[in-house]
Order: C-alpha cells, then sequence, then structure tokens
C-alpha cells in the first residue's frame, strides 16, 4: 500500500517538473522569437544607413527631378539608367517588407507547428551550449 502511495506521489511530483520545464522552455522560445525580431529590426536599420544611403545620395538629382514634375516616365529612365542604386533600394525595401510581414505574421497566426520545432531545437542548442553562446543572455538566463 505504501508502494502505490509512493508511486502517486512521484508521479505528481514529475508532473509539477515537466510541466516546470515546458513553462520555462515555452518562455526561452518567446525571449528567442524577440531577439529574432529585435536583430532582424537592427539589420533592416543597418542596411538602410549604408545600402539605402549610399543608394539614395546616388540618385540624389533624379530625385529633385521627381520631386519638380513627377511623372513615370522620368521613374521608368532612373531605373533604367542607375541600376546599381535602384538595386540598393531595392533590397533595403524588400528587407523592410520581409520582417513586416514575418512580424505580422506571428502576431496574427502565431507561430507554425514547423517553425516552433525549429524554435525549440535552437533554444536546446543554446542550453547545450551555456554561457559561451552569444545568446545565451537574453534566451536562456532567468532575470529575478
Amino acid at each position: 500500500m505504501d508502494d502505490e502511495n509512493i508511486n502517486i506521489v512521484s508521479d505528481s511530483l514529475t508532473d509539477k517538473n515537466l510541466e516546470q520545464i515546458d513553462q520555462l522552455l515555452e518562455r526561452q522560445v518567446q525571449r528567442l522569437i524577440e531577439v529574432q525580431t529585435y536583430l532582424r529590426w537592427m539589420f533592416d536599420g543597418f542596411l538602410w544607413l549604408t545600402v539605402g544611403t549610399a543608394s539614395i545620395w546616388a540618385l540624389r538629382s533624379d530625385i529633385g527631378l521627381w520631386i519638380a514634375a513627377f511623372t513615370w516616365a522620368a521613374v521608368r529612365i532612373t531605373l533604367a539608367y542607375n541600376r546599381l542604386p535602384m538595386l540598393g533600394l531595392g533590397i533595403c525595401v524588400a528587407m523592410t517588407l520581409a520582417t513586416l510581414v514575418w512580424q505580422s505574421s506571428i502576431i496574427l497566426w502565431g507561430i507554425n507547428p514547423r517553425e516552433r520545432r525549429s524554435l525549440i531545437d535552437q533554444v536546446k542548442k543554446i542550453q547545450n551550449k551555456g554561457k559561451s553562446h552569444p545568446l545565451w543572455r537574453w534566451v536562456c538566463e532567468e532575470r529575478l
């Protein structure tokens, strides 16, 4: 009879421990998502400050013409004769839109199961590497 009581108590303890571990893992996954979002926006800002600024500077005379009299022909000529600056602006706009769509989909629909498994695997890799991993401080370290 005592053995049955011990088994019941040990089962309830392991259930509580598993629940705590699941909650901790879920918090760490959420922190990883926050860190990834922050890093994506930092990368977008870096792109705009470097490639975007250089592209706009290269197009400054054409932009002046657009402001004076905007026509689609002027845009087409700018695209045709200034391919590199327009490519730079296209990359900046595309990365910004990709980040917006990614963040919006997470906000609206949550994380799909495949991406959740990938995030859990990433958290486990960070946990296994320990404090030597660059993201340990932001993902795994518990703050009081």
